[in-house]
């Protein structure tokens, strides 16, 4: 009898360091699981913040280079960088926002000659600007 009880308790004990060690590996993975979406969430708002900047910049770029006539705040070779750059960046964003930076991309590309006198350039360019801001929105609305 008394084998009979130590045995119950032995696979009573077995069972529960098999149970704790599943709970432990399950607890682990999910852990490790969750951090590493909040540091890839963490890495899409850092990039969108800096994006939505480069993208302010330019459009001031832009609209001084139009309306105010002026060489020097809307230098286009300033904008070439701030385009690149938001190019760059937008792959760490998302699908959604690396394809509206390419067609930013294309729409400067075509445009930044004409936007200190043609005003369909200016607006062309400003709506490029403002579809990837609204591609940069979505997905972080829809970051998990």
């Amino acid at each position: 009898m008394a084998q009979a009880s130590l045995a119950r308790r032995m696979s009573a004990y077995q069972a529960t360091a098999i149970f704790s060690v599943i709970f432990a590996l399950i607890g682990f993975s999910y852990n490790v699981w969750r951090m590493e979406i909040s540091e890839q969430n963490n890495t899409i708002r850092t990039a969108a913040f800096e994006v939505v900047k480069e993208l302010a910049e330019l459009e001031q770029l832009v609209y001084a280079a139009h309306y105010d006539a002026d060489t020097v705040r809307g230098n286009p070779r300033v904008g070439w960088v701030k385009v690149g750059l938001v190019q760059e960046l937008s792959m760490l964003i998302g699908p959604q926002v690396e394809s509206q930076a390419a067609l930013l991309h294309s729409t400067w590309t075509q445009r930044w000659q004409q936007m200190s006198v043609d005003t369909q350039a200016v607006n062309e360019i400003v709506a490029s600007i403002d579809k990837t801001r609204a591609a940069i929105r979505s997905t972080i609305v829809n970051l998990e």
